[in-house]
């Protein structure tokens, strides 16, 4: 399969052997190597080799490739690591917090008092607004 590319992309250097990375493993569509930004030890990224941004314009067999990778990592993190859980999160465009714009999934594995932020306090909603927002969703699916 050819991969679209981005010369200017991080991710995508890593995967023309451009920049080097702690690999863990790699296949026909997928690459996974360590995060150097990690917020815990072992903190690794699942990466498309394709240069698709978000998860919206990558083809469903890519991402389910990429998904695979990522459970690869997180099952070997629970293995190696014994962490008190692990995340998996998929950032889509700077208002999610994506900084490369380049699909991947952190596996991120959790230590008990390591202050990192992911969760949000559950809230009763509002059932006119879900239903609101469940119409339009359903329209566009």
């Amino acid at each position: 399969m050819t991969h679209p590319t981005d010369g200017n992309c991080i991710f995508c250097k890593i995967v023309a052997g451009q920049i080097p990375c702690f690999k863990l493993l790699e296949d026909a569509n997928t690459i996974a190597f360590m995060d150097i930004n990690p917020v815990n030890a072992g903190h690794a990224l699942a990466v498309a080799k394709g240069h698709w941004p978000t998860v919206d314009v990558i083809p469903a067999d890519v991402l389910a490739d990429v998904a695979k990778t990522a459970q690869k990592v997180a099952k070997a993190a629970f293995k190696a690591l014994d962490p008190h859980g692990i995340n998996l999160l998929q950032a889509n465009g700077e208002g999610a917090g994506q900084s490369v714009p380049h699909l991947h999934i952190h596996i991120m594995p959790r230590v008990k008092g390591d202050d990192v932020n992911l969760n949000w306090e559950q809230k009763p909603g509002d059932m006119a607004a879900i239903k609101a927002a469940y119409e339009r969703l359903k329209a566009a699916l």
